[in-house]
């Protein structure tokens, strides 16, 4: 079946609210094995309200709109929603009752438009809201069932969890499944090329690829019966997507960061980490710490801003960075071993770079950064030249310094591993 989403409110086409309940609702939808194909954002006016829950009645089975519920003049998604069904609106007096209530509790004398709320088109499903004044609704209609739901998300969110999500369970029992392959290190376009005979011939399950900074996902949903059924057919072809992109996949967990596994790999390797950042200002060792338990592994993190710092706190040569300046292979692994040398730690590594939107010279360009890696004395230094803005840049270093730490720290235990043997 298919389900089509219109959020109402000229707020969130100004960008005053951030439309959260669309994305709420096409992950629930998704869950319940519903395709959703089209989304849609619409003022608070009648004619193009209309206009747009005419067409999504054409073509989808289920049609959900959010907001515009509430008891003003402008909140005509109800309304408008009757006259298309060719429906009259009549007072629902246990819905009433609730408002009364609802009020009366609260300590405050309702005005007469909060009447507005107890009206429904006649013979909808009335849908319980104890969150609010606006009740959820049902209108089946033999071309399409439409669901309306108020747009405050403490309301929407049990609303549709209590009531719609039991609803749309009956009408469709079948369920998708979806595993994420996350891959790091490897470009949107050449992950696409390496799974293209698998897209082309793709039926069920169904594979999508998405760019993420510094990393690329591979999607993998599988449509069937019940839960069980639907992952046990996803299994073949992450097992291929392992097969052919091997340690370049981080993860096949959706909530697993790359952060998160580069921590997860050293911990399970007794293996200490600090970083010496210098053009990402502390984002690096932010980002590390924002994982939970991360004071496991991580020991210190340094911003070396300026030269004086450099040379100061790392021992950065001074003849490095005449010779070969602060934006240099060289200083990047100076930065690493000093930062070995002053935390002890196993793993260091380091970001020197110009993230603009000054700085750069024909030589030297905005973009150009260098990280280099220290694991236990071997150390690995890579140039990368980003582009974009400064925030761009240096967002971009820090998930090349990740990925590189990831490869890094997946090096060094195929070595200790084969002298071992």
């Amino acid at each position: 079946m298919t389900v089509e989403l219109i959020s109402v409110g000229t707020e969130i086409l100004l960008g005053n609210i951030v439309n959260t309940n669309a994305a709420y609702l096409s992950k629930q939808c998704a869950d319940l094995g519903l395709s959703c194909y089209f989304q849609s954002v619409v003022g608070d006016n009648e004619e193009r309200l209309g206009a747009v829950l005419g067409c999504a009645m054409e073509r989808s089975d289920i049609v959900i709109l959010s907001g515009g519920l509430g008891p003003t003049e402008d909140d005509l998604t109800k309304e408008t929603a009757a006259k298309l069904c060719g429906r009259k609106l009549v007072t629902d007096e246990g819905w009433k009752e609730h408002i009364a209530e609802y009020f009366s509790t609260r300590g405050i004398e309702p005005t007469e438009n909060n009447w507005k709320q107890a009206q429904v088109p006649e013979g909808a499903i009335v849908l319980d809201n104890p969150n609010g004044t606006a009740p959820g609704i049902i209108i089946e209609q033999e071309q399409a069932r439409i669901i309306l739901l108020p747009g405050p998300p403490g309301e929407l969110m049990p609303l549709f969890e209590n009531c719609v999500r039991p609803y749309l369970e009956k009408l469709d029992p079948g369920v998708l499944y979806s595993q994420t392959v996350k891959i790091c290190g490897v470009g949107e376009s050449l992950v696409e090329t390496k799974v293209k005979d698998l897209i082309d011939s793709q039926t069920n399950p169904t594979i999508a690829t998405y760019a993420k900074l510094g990393e690329v996902h591979v999607r993998v949903t599988a449509y069937a019966g019940d839960p069980k059924e639907a992952k046990k057919l996803t299994k073949p072809v992450v097992k291929e997507l392992k097969s052919r992109f091997g340690a370049d996949i981080y993860t096949t967990e959706e909530e697993v960061t790359l952060e998160k596994a580069v921590l997860d790999l050293l911990a399970a390797n007794g293996l200490t980490l600090t970083c010496a950042e210098s053009c990402t200002g502390g984002l690096l060792s932010a980002r590390i710490v924002d994982v939970p338990g991360s004071s496991e592994v991580f020991k210190s993190g340094l911003v070396t801003y300026s030269n004086k710092a450099k040379r100061r706190l790392l021992g950065v040569k001074k003849a490095t960075l005449q010779k070969y300046g602060a934006v240099s292979a060289r200083t990047a692994e100076e930065m690493a071993k000093g930062a070995a040398y002053l935390s002890k730690c196993d793993v260091t590594v380091s970001v020197t770079g110009i993230a603009g939107p000054d700085g750069g010279t024909k030589d030297k360009p905005v973009g150009l950064v260098y990280i280099a890696c220290n694991m236990k004395g071997k150390v690995t230094v890579k140039e990368y030249r980003f582009s974009g803005n400064r925030e761009k840049v240096r967002q971009s270093a820090v998930a090349a310094a990740l990925t590189l730490l990831h490869g890094c720290i997946l090096e060094y235990i195929s070595e200790t591993e084969f002298r071992k043997k």
